[in-house]
């Protein structure tokens, strides 16, 4: 997991000025909390919180937020904090060790999940069992294994759109491990291209999320993909959205002692 903090730091600042603005994306993930745990407000602990924009959304909502990031994106959080009225405080570190006092209504962990072996989710999950609160729910963006593979050999360029805060030309080269089921996404600058960065992403079928579950103190509540709840208990052969469509889908956790 060495890779983790230079990566998410160095993509931080070829697209932070660009993205780190609270926008749709984070004011809807707002409002998809809100259906699954209610309005609130609610004490909240995000885990990878990145620019700090989806956290400052669920301040300006009223909630309570607790937000953690390792990387230098954490610059941009903490003057989203400096914004929010004391509802929002960035705390920076490794969300493994970090020490920070619950409990929490809900974690959260949004576009991230799969830093590691299996054993580090495990070991990430249980210290999510422990900042929950005994109703408390989390909330964690979960790579689909079916979407990146089919993925694999992809390559993009991304071209510079200053008018948008987008200053580089960039390089994506995706690859994925059927074997140990992880998504390989490299990246470089077309100026320095012997400096590509790398990071590896562990993908779960919602099957393997279960297992993986397993011992943590946490089960699998309910899936929503592309939006809509998926009946854990239907047959789902041919689902074009879980087949092709959805790269990533949201797991809802509850605490099962």
């Amino acid at each position: 997991m060495e890779w983790a903090k230079d990566f998410y730091s160095r993509t931080g600042r070829w697209w932070g000025e660009a993205e780190s603005a609270v926008g749709e994306r984070d004011r809807a993930r707002v409002a998809r909390f809100e259906a699954i745990c209610g309005p609130g407000p609610h004490r909240v602990l995000e885990l990878g919180c990145g620019y700090g924009n989806t956290a400052a959304a669920f301040a300006e909502a009223g909630h309570r937020v607790a937000a953690v990031e390792l990387s230098d994106r954490a610059d941009y959080a903490e003057a989203h904090a400096a914004r929010s009225g004391g509802r929002l405080e960035v705390v920076r570190g490794d969300f493994y060790d970090v020490a920070v006092a619950g409990p929490f209504d809900a974690v959260t962990y949004w576009n991230g999940f799969g830093i590691g072996t299996d054993a580090d989710q495990r070991r990430l999950l249980r210290r999510i069992a422990g900042w929950l609160a005994p109703e408390g729910n989390a909330l964690v963006d979960v790579c689909n294994p079916l979407v990146w593979a089919r993925w694999d050999g992809d390559t993009e360029a991304l071209h510079p759109a200053p008018e948008r805060g987008y200053r580089h030309e960039l390089r994506q080269r995706m690859a994925y491990d059927p074997v140990a089921a992880v998504a390989v996404d490299s990246w470089w600058d077309a100026a320095e291209p012997e400096r590509v960065i790398t990071q590896r992403l562990r993908c779960y079928s919602p099957a393997d999320l279960m297992l993986l579950l397993e011992g943590t103190g946490l089960v699998l509540k309910a899936i929503v993909a592309g939006g809509e709840a998926l009946d854990l208990a239907a047959d789902h052969a041919g689902d074009a959205g879980m087949l092709r469509g959805h790269h990533e889908y949201l797991a809802v956790l509850a605490r099962g002692d």
